[in-house]
Order: structure tokens, then sequence, then C-alpha cells
């Protein structure tokens, strides 16, 4: 494995000029790329991986709804359990969102529940049956098999063997250690091989969801949820769980009113500026008319790679300069909406 990456960081440390020497004038850009893709490309989410979150109506009285996408296996499997028990007991039935911190994160729960502002407010007992989680649960052993990782930094094109190496940055780290980042299953992790092992994790990108909460050693149940709203703010991970992203419906979560209290809670006086929550489903347990469908773009495939190249290096007539790269956080995994009939 050492010899692997090796060499993958020496094609990473001579990539930019090939992405220079390789421009074209007329390279398609990402949305181009997309629209290209075929039926093939696209990987359908299983409903049973689907959180439908019903906040209250907005002030002009339109519906508000926001789709999760559950973290796959290996990662948080154990806070995924969790919240399929939390959302099935209806837990999660009339909690609100207690937290809005600028350019950082909105976190919803019960408004009771270590809420340093929300005076006192009874605390909504929890279902039986919770897992309780190990920090060492944080991270996961690398789930693509055999001796080699595909977590590398990825500039200028891909290859025939590796079209899905795309990442931020592969760094020494020590002892000497290497770090890399790439996608499982249409999320973003990364990974790091140490003299123990290669142990990988999620990582903390714009829509990711989180778990809230306390001081070590706790790790939460599931019960407090949060979303990136802001720069990925990735000194968490690692240290915290990470059980999904939002799909659709962000713009209902990263437009409401910043909370002025502590870390952006709202305060007791703010109290009305809490969105209600009225409802989360998971999308299996509703009426199969009502279900939502969804398809992410397979990041194994080679239409992700020449997408991600693009992403990575903008050569579209707007652009003058190729960056040489970018971080993994720059380059989310498309998703669309779909209907009996095809995409929306």
């Amino acid at each position: 494995m050492l010899r692997t990456l090796a060499a993958l960081a020496s094609i990473t440390l001579t990539a930019p000029a090939m992405a220079q020497e390789e421009e074209a004038p007329d390279a398609p850009s990402p949305a181009t790329i997309l629209d290209a893709a075929s039926a093939e490309d696209w990987v359908m989410i299983p409903p049973e991986d689907l959180l439908v979150m019903t906040l209250a109506p907005d002030q002009d009285g339109d519906p508000r709804e926001v789709v999760i996408q559950l973290m796959p296996e290996p990662f948080s499997q154990g806070w995924v359990e969790n919240i399929r028990t939390l959302a099935r007991a209806r837990w999660y039935d009339g909690i609100s969102v207690n937290r809005v911190q600028d350019n950082y994160v909105v976190q919803w729960g019960d408004p009771g529940h270590d809420n340093p502002e929300s005076g006192e407010v009874d605390t909504k007992p929890l279902p039986e049956g919770l897992r309780v989680m190990e920090e060492e649960d944080y991270l996961a052993d690398p789930p693509f098999g055999g001796g080699n990782s595909p977590l590398t930094h990825y500039q200028g094109q891909p290859t025939a063997s590796s079209p899905t190496r795309v990442s931020g940055r592969i760094a020494f780290r020590g002892n000497p250690a290497w770090i890399g980042e790439s996608y499982w299953k249409g999320f973003p992790i990364a990974g790091e091989l140490t003299p123990h092992g290669f142990p990988v994790w999620p990582v903390h990108c714009y829509g990711m969801v989180g778990v809230g909460r306390g001081y070590s050693p706790d790790t939460g149940t599931g019960a407090e949820l949060y979303t990136v709203i802001g720069h990925a703010p990735r000194h968490l991970d690692r240290n915290i769980a990470l059980i999904g992203r939002v799909i659709d419906g962000m713009e209902q979560l990263s437009s409401l009113p910043r909370g002025s209290g502590a870390l952006g809670f709202y305060t007791e006086e703010e109290a009305d500026k809490r969105t209600p929550i009225l409802s989360i489903r998971v999308a299996a347990d509703l009426p199969e008319d009502d279900q939502p469908r969804f398809e992410y773009l397979s990041t194994t495939s080679a239409t992700f790679a020449r997408y991600a190249e693009a992403r990575a290096n903008r050569r579209d007539p707007f652009f003058i300069h190729p960056a040489g790269g970018a971080d993994i956080c720059n380059i989310p995994v498309p998703v669309r909406a779909v209907t009996n009939g095809g995409p929306e």
C-alpha cells in the first residue's frame, strides 16, 4: 500500500502542468457533462435511505420539506439505526430548529435538551432501544477492499485505471502518514495511512448532516441533528458522527433567521423564531405515491470522473486559468429528482 500511495503522490505533483497542456477552448462545462450522462450513470437511492422532514409552512403559508439521504455502510450505522428508530417512533414530530449559526450550522431537536437559551422547557423522553455508540465508531475500515485505496488527490485527466480518484489534498502528516480523500457511494470520505491501519471517515462538506453531542465521551443518539450551512468545518471530522446529507430543500434551512444566543441558539426571547418540525419520516414508510425518488451520479462512472475534472479545472469560456485541483467539498456529487417518466 505504501508503494501505491507513493506512486499516486508522484502523479499528483505533475498533474497541474498536464492540466495546462490539455486545456481546450471548447472544453465542456460540468453542466454539459451531466446533461450528456446516460441513465446507467445514475444510481437510485432506496426509500429506506431517505428521510422526509416536513417543517411548518412559511410566513406565506407555503409548505416546506427537506429530504435527507442517510449514510451508507460502513459509516455511522449505529447512529443511522437510531435515527430510523426515532423517526418510526415519531419522536421527531413536534421538535424544532433551535440553533442557526451564520456560516456554520443549522441544528434541530428537542428545544428542552442541552439548549442553553431555551428557558424552562421540559425534555422529551427518548424511545427505548437506542444504541450507544463509541468514539471509535466515528471511523471505519476501508470499504473498497484489496490493498489499493482509491484515496488520492485528483488533478488533471483521469486515467483508465483510476477514473474516479478525486480528492482534496494528499499531504505528509507526521511520522510519516498519508491522508487522502475520495467518494464512497456518493459521499465524500477521507482516510489516513498510519502505522496502525488505514481508517476512513466521512467529511463535513456543505449540506452534510451530523449528530449533536455534549462533551466526550458523549457521542449523541441522533435526537439532535445539524446540517452544515457554511464553509466546510473540516475540524469536526472524526470528532462527531456524520449520518447523511441534505439532497433537497436545503434552502429551507440555510435561509432561516440566525440566532443571537450562544453558538447561534435562539434565546428565550426569540422563541418565536424557532421553526417547528411537523414530522420526520423514513420515505419507505410513506405511501408509494408520496415517496420522493432521487438518484445520484455514480462516483465510479467515467462520467463522474469527467465531471469532477471539469469542476477542479474549469476550462469553459468564462475561465482563464484552470485551478489545478479542488478541495473535495468543491466537487459535490450531483443528485437529481426522478419521476416514473424519468428525471424532473
